[in-house]
C-alpha cells in the first residue's frame, strides 16, 4: 500500500515539474480526442441501430425504399440522422471548450484566478453579443427534437423552399428547385411548412363555359379521376378516392370546378401532372371548349361617328407626293 502511494506521489511531483506540464497538456489533448471519438461512436451506433430497426420493420435493405412503406418509418430515419448530426456537433464543441480550459489551468496555474475572471467577463459579453448564436442552437435542437423537419424533407421556412440537405447546430441547408443551396439560420426560422409529413392534397381547378352542363361535367371529371386513382401505377400514391368539391367561382365567362385528391406526402406535383391530361381528355370527350379571347375593333357608323356619339378621327390630307395639300379657298381658288 505504501509503495502505491509513493508511486502516485512521484507521478504528482513529475506533473508539477517543468517537464511534466507539457506531458500533462499532451495527455489532455489525447484524452479529449479519445472522448470525442468515443462519444461520436456511441452516437453513430445509436443512429445506425435506429435506422436498421426501421429498415428491418419495413422489410427493405435501402433507406430510400422506405418511402414506399409506412411514412412513420421514414420519419424515424430522417429524425435520427438529423439528431445524430446535431449531437455530434454539440459533443465536439463541448469537448474542445473543456480541453482548452483544462490546458490553460495546467499550463499557467498562477493565471487560473485571472482566467476565471476573464472567463466571467467573456461570458457576460457573450451573453449579449452571442444571443443570436444561442438562439440558433436552441431553435435547431427543438426543431429536430419535435420532428418539425429532417434530412430529405421538403419544407418552406419563409426564407427558402426546398429539400433539407443538412440540419446543423446553427444552420439548416435547403436546396431549392433551381439547385440553389440556401443556408438558413435556425434562429430566424419562425415557422416551418413541412410538405413531407403525413399526406398532401392535389387541388385542380378547371374552368368550363358558363352555359355548360355542370352536373355532367362534374360526373365526367370524377369518373376520369377515379379511374386514374385505380391504376396500379398510381394506386399506392393515392390515399383516398378523388372528390369533387363543387363550384369554386362563377363569372360571366366561365365556371370553375374544383377537384381534389388526397395523396402521399411528396407526391403531390407528380400526381397532379399525371392527372391533368386525363381530365383534359374527359373534357374533350364532352365537346366542352372555352371561348377564345377575341379582340374587338370599333368601326364608325355611316354617319361618321363611333358608338357613344364620338366623332371618328379624320385621316390626314396629303398630296400625291406626300406633302400636305393646300386648302381650297371659298371663292373657287381665286385670290381675294
Amino acid at each position: 500500500m505504501g509503495g502505491w502511494s509513493a508511486f502516485w506521489e512521484q507521478v504528482g511531483v513529475f506533473f508539477t515539474s517543468a517537464w511534466g506540464r507539457p506531458v500533462q497538456v499532451a495527455l489532455i489533448v489525447v484524452l479529449a480526442i479519445v472522448a470525442r471519438l468515443v462519444l461520436h461512436f456511441v452516437i453513430r451506433r445509436f443512429v445506425e441501430r435506429v435506422i436498421s430497426g426501421a429498415k428491418k420493420k419495413a422489410g427493405v435493405d435501402d433507406t430510400t425504399a422506405i418511402a414506399a412503406s409506412p411514412l412513420a418509418a421514414m420519419r424515424v430515419v430522417q429524425r435520427s440522422r438529423a439528431l445524430g448530426g446535431v449531437l455530434s456537433s454539440i459533443v465536439t464543441t463541448l469537448v474542445v471548450i473543456v480541453a482548452v480550459v483544462w490546458i490553460v489551468s495546467v499550463a499557467a496555474p498562477q493565471a487560473a484566478g485571472a482566467f476565471s475572471l476573464i472567463t466571467a467577463a467573456l461570458g457576460a459579453g457573450l451573453g449579449f453579443g452571442a444571443q443570436n448564436i444561442v438562439k440558433d442552437v436552441l431553435n435547431g435542437l427543438f426543431m429536430v427534437a419535435e420532428d418539425q423537419l429532417g434530412v430529405g424533407d421538403v419544407i418552406d421556412t419563409g426564407f427558402a423552399t426546398g429539400v433539407v440537405e443538412q440540419v446543423g447546430i446553427r444552420i439548416t441547408q435547403v436546396r431549392d428547385v433551381n439547385g440553389t443551396l440556401w443556408y438558413v439560420r435556425n434562429g430566424e426560422i419562425l415557422r416551418v411548412g413541412n410538405l413531407s409529413q403525413g399526406w398532401a392534397r392535389v387541388i385542380i381547378d378547371l374552368a368550363v363555359p358558363y352555359d355548360s352542363d355542370v352536373e355532367l361535367v362534374q360526373q365526367k371529371l370524377l369518373e376520369a379521376a377515379t379511374a386514374f386513382a385505380g391504376e396500379s401505377k398510381w394506386k399506392r400514391l393515392v390515399i383516398e378516392k378523388p372528390e369533387i368539391w363543387g363550384i369554386e367561382s362563377v363569372s360571366a365567362e366561365a365556371i370553375v370546378i374544383r377537384l381534389v385528391v388526397k395523396v402521399r406526402s411528396g407526391t403531390k406535383d407528380q400526381v397532379a401532372r399525371a392527372l391533368r391530361p386525363r381530365l383534359k381528355i374527359a373534357i374533350d370527350e364532352l365537346g366542352v371548349t372555352l371561348p377564345p379571347l377575341n379582340s374587338i375593333a370599333l368601326r364608325p357608323t355611316p354617319g361618321g361617328q363611333l358608338p357613344g356619339g364620338r366623332p371618328a378621327p379624320k385621316p390626314p390630307t396629303t398630296s400625291p407626293a406626300g406633302a400636305p395639300a393646300k386648302p381650297s379657298s371659298s371663292n373657287g381658288g381665286r385670290a381675294g
